[in-house]
């Protein structure tokens, strides 16, 4: 565990206390059941807006409060716990992280606000495809007059039904497959040609395809540089991978915690389980997995916080994603073997977790994708 400051512990004791009491597993089955629209769990929305932590990554200036992105994990990590549904991680984090890194004085001081009091709900709508892969964007957008003209499709967008924005990499110059000639754009969900289509997925959150036909935008609507957008979207990704290994720590730790409870209760030929010699040692793998997940996911972060070179958060991010994506897709899958016949019944909260595990281990790349990048970036 990383060494906290005290007001970093003071926010993940808030957030654990928060969640434990307020968003309980059952608030979320309750959401599923009711397919709420955006899948945003009742009130958890404006309680994170009210609590600041909206603004953790958004400058003072802006009404944020600059925490950094290891304090953003403490929360996340908190929500991952009991599958709390909210936009926290696709506004506050990836979009605030996309304004701050290429949006000028203007933007930020236009849009940024809006994301600390929950107004305004960006979300980055990247894959035209079923798996991530950036540089083959084909969206365009075409020069015309004083903008541009967006045409395409993408895919599987987070909180795509609840976004008010949409940031938006387009092709300006060249051919699917080459990072030259991306150009971001912040795009409003109530455009003339955008349209969107909620999609139900087995984790029960708020995706949407997102088309957009022959969408004129303003030249104020470009994010950064014409065709010169892909280092920034890489690195605004490699934000997006860093928080979302601290929300899959928060929901590999509850689902250890669960089998481990399980383990030490359920009684078999007359002794608890965990008891015997082969589950004891599944269990003492999974908890020496864990702490390794969670020193890549807190170096991930941490690079960040401390400007490290865009090499090297990129490797962190990678090694985080990949190592992370391991460790729950072994303990979700265990959560479920080691419950039996009862781990597989959806009365039980074990299929959540075995759903959300495989939903956030393709969300930003999965572990092939992120272990053939990292080795990429050592030059192998």
């Amino acid at each position: 565990m990383a060494a906290l400051t005290e007001e970093q512990t003071l926010i993940r004791d808030q957030a654990e206390a928060w969640v434990r009491d307020e968003f309980p597993v059952t608030k979320f089955r309750a959401m599923r059941d009711s397919k709420a629209a955006g899948a945003i769990m009742g009130d958890a929305w404006q309680g994170m807006v009210e609590m600041g932590w909206t603004g953790i990554l958004v400058p003072e200036a802006h009404g944020g409060s600059d925490l950094g992105y290891l304090t953003f994990g403490l929360v996340l990590e908190a929500l991952g716990k009991n599958l709390t549904a909210s936009p926290l991680l696709a506004s506050a984090l990836v979009g605030a992280s996309a304004l701050r890194l290429a949006g000028s004085e203007a933007q930020q001081a236009a849009v940024l606000p809006g994301v600390v009091d929950g107004s305004i709900i960006l979300s980055l709508a990247v894959d035209e495809g079923a798996r991530h892969n950036p540089a083959q964007t084909a969206c365009t957008a075409t020069a015309q007059g004083d903008g541009f003209v967006l045409k395409g499709e993408k895919r599987f967008v987070l909180e795509g039904m609840s976004a008010t924005h949409f940031i938006v990499p387009a092709r300006t110059a060249g051919a699917p497959g080459e990072e030259a000639g991306l150009t971001l754009f912040l795009v409003a969900a109530d455009a003339a040609g955008l349209s969107r289509t909620g999609l139900s997925l087995v984790d029960s959150r708020g995706y949407a395809d997102v088309t957009l036909d022959n969408v004129a935008v303003g030249a104020d609507a470009v994010l950064g540089e014409v065709d010169g957008a892909f280092p920034v979207l890489d690195a605004v990704l490699d934000r997006a991978r860093a928080g979302l290994s601290a929300e899959m720590m928060g929901t590999a730790g509850q689902a250890f915690t669960m089998l481990v409870d399980y383990l030490k209760t359920r009684e078999q030929f007359g002794r608890v389980i965990g008891s015997f010699q082969a589950l004891g040692h599944r269990a003492a793998q999974m908890f020496t997995d864990q702490q390794l997940a969670r020193s890549c996911a807190e170096a991930a972060l941490a690079s960040i916080d401390n400007d490290a070179p865009a090499s090297t958060v990129a490797e962190m991010a990678s090694l985080a994603k990949a190592r992370v994506g391991d460790h729950l897709h072994l303990v979700s899958r265990e959560l479920i073997q080691m419950h039996g016949g009862i781990g597989m019944t959806d009365e039980y909260d074990a299929g959540f977790y075995l759903k959300r595990a495989r939903a956030l281990e393709a969300t930003y790349g999965n572990q092939a994708f992120h272990r053939e990048r990292y080795a990429s970036l050592l030059g192998y």
